[in-house]
């Protein structure tokens, strides 16, 4: 604590270096609080049982915390490998600020190599945008085949199908349309995007648990009915 304390607090002491040094010593931390409390209390009371849920917890935070040093550790030796082998360059490739998004994807990511990116800028395209593309094709052609078999129905058999797909294809057709806009074009980053990538991971989300409760009549009746008893 006092090490991460001072390094956070100190000025002199904000370089990268120094800050991955104060996330191992919260890690460490981390890591052994997950077993050594466990541990010293079965000395003092020597009982040696645990609970399945405790045993459990104690393995998840034990392996997140040593997945979470290793990873850590890697970035260390990047550190030291940048700061050794290319002294002048450091400052630049291990500088603080973070790409400019809301999130981690492939795009923006790309724009942070100091290769030529064209080939994977390529490969991004023809893998994710492709998938979007054949998925929603046939998606598109499912629901064809579905509206060619209602005309034979009558006219109340005709809604009542229509009403009951209206949900799934809203929802394909919101997930699908902002994916298509951002992986089958070519691979450069323009202001739209982050508005688009905050639509499709936190905006489409939301509303398609109410896009779907909503538009069922069984849920909504179930729900006034539970309602009504609380």
């Amino acid at each position: 604590m006092i090490i991460s304390i001072t390094i956070f607090i100190s000025p002199a002491l904000g370089s990268p270096t120094y800050f991955f040094l104060s996330c191992l010593s919260i890690i460490d931390g981390f890591y052994s609080s997950s077993i050594a409390p466990k541990m010293i209390f079965d000395l003092i009371s020597e009982r040696n049982a645990i609970s399945f849920s405790g045993y459990m917890t104690q393995l998840f935070a034990n392996i997140f915390f040593a997945a979470a040093e290793i990873i850590l550790l890697m970035a260390m030796a990047y550190d030291r490998y940048v700061a050794i082998c290319k002294p002048l360059h450091y400052m630049t490739i291990m500088r603080r600020q973070v790409i400019d998004h809301f999130m981690c994807d492939l795009i923006p990511f790309l724009e942070l190599a100091c290769l030529d990116t064209h080939t994977l800028g390529a490969l991004i395209a023809a893998n994710s945008g492709s998938l979007c593309l054949i998925i929603f094709s046939m998606l598109v052609a499912s629901y064809a085949v579905i509206l060619c078999s209602l005309r034979t129905h009558n006219s109340e058999g005709h809604c009542k199908a229509l009403s009951t797909c209206a949900s799934h294809v809203m929802v394909v057709v919101l997930f699908f349309v902002p994916c298509s806009y951002l992986y089958l074009r070519p691979v450069v980053s323009l202001p739209i995007d982050k508005s688009v990538t905050v639509f499709c991971t936190l905006v489409m989300p939301m509303l398609n648990p109410l896009i779907y409760t909503f538009r069922n009549e069984e849920v909504k009746k179930v729900m006034k009915k539970l309602w009504v008893k609380c």
